[in-house]
């Protein structure tokens, strides 16, 4: 290694390091003020640490409640996308049908429409069938998501041909090789597919907004901003619900952050 290559290494740890802490500010910042009595200063007066704050919270509005239906809307979500979007990538990917490419290419230009222009007809659409307001109308529009199908796509692309054709003189069928053969090879590009999906269904905020108005179905990202709005002139409140709100987001970022940076690498280009 050369010195102009160490001095690049030692420049990018450093820079990573740095992005690294600038980026866990804020979440410094929320834990401190949700253990720090409202009114408290931080510093200057001594940190004085309390769990206060999480027992007002929680006496006061039912987080949990709406954790748990943001856990069943996700959970669903995760399960249909990461089998519909698998079965409809190995369609492309293998079987040879009439107009398959076309079909990808508009699946793939699904994703140029920005979310919001989809907002009205959805909200018709779930209003004429008699799901807009139910936990159904929450999943559903989730499950149509073309990234998904994509990213499997491009794993199933480099799996080998020789496993397919094996299973075939076996006497296996597609449902069969999908089942037996691509799903377990294909846990890597699954296992990233679900976390992605899982946070995003879990963040969502401008759809369950327009189309949820019963509090029992509230998810967390609606109840947030009613309870914050209670406390316009407080801090250490808001905070701690907060906190309480991104602790499953953050246990899964950190048990599965391998996952999601191969998840990254596989909406770039082909990976084994």
């Amino acid at each position: 290694m050369t010195t102009m290559d160490r001095a690049y290494m030692y420049v990018s740890r450093i820079v990573a390091l740095l992005l690294a802490v600038f980026f866990l500010i804020p979440i410094v910042w929320m834990l401190l003020l949700s253990f720090t009595p409202e009114g408290q200063p931080i510093f200057g007066g001594g940190f004085h640490f309390s769990f206060a704050n999480y027992a007002k919270v929680l006496s006061q509005a039912p987080i949990f409640g709406w954790m748990g239906n943001s856990l069943i809307v996700s959970v669903i979500t995760t399960a249909m996308v990461l089998l519909l979007s698998s079965m409809a990538a190995y369609a492309f990917s293998r079987i040879r049908f009439p107009g398959s490419k076309v079909l990808f290419f508009l699946f793939l230009s699904a994703m140029m429409i920005p979310a919001e222009a989809t907002l009205i007809p959805l909200y018709l659409f779930m209003r004429d069938i008699g799901l807009l307001g139910t936990r159904i109308s929450l999943i559903l529009p989730a499950v149509a998501g073309p990234m998904g199908i994509f990213i499997m796509k491009q794993f199933f692309d480099g799996l080998p041909k020789d496993l397919e054709e094996a299973a075939r003189i076996d006497g296996a069928g597609f449902f069969k090789i999908w089942y037996r053969i691509f799903l377990p090879l294909s846990r890597p590009a699954l296992a990233a597919l679900g976390i992605f999906t899982f946070i995003g269904a879990w963040n969502d905020y401008v759809w369950p907004l327009i189309s949820i108005s019963d509090k029992a179905f509230m998810t967390i990202t609606l109840g947030l901003p009613m309870f914050q709005s209670s406390y316009v002139q407080q801090y250490a409140l808001p905070m701690t619900a907060n906190a309480l709100a991104a602790v499953p987001v953050l246990l899964i970022f950190l048990l599965f952050q391998k996952q999601i940076i191969k998840g990254i690498a596989f909406t770039g280009g082909k990976e084994m």
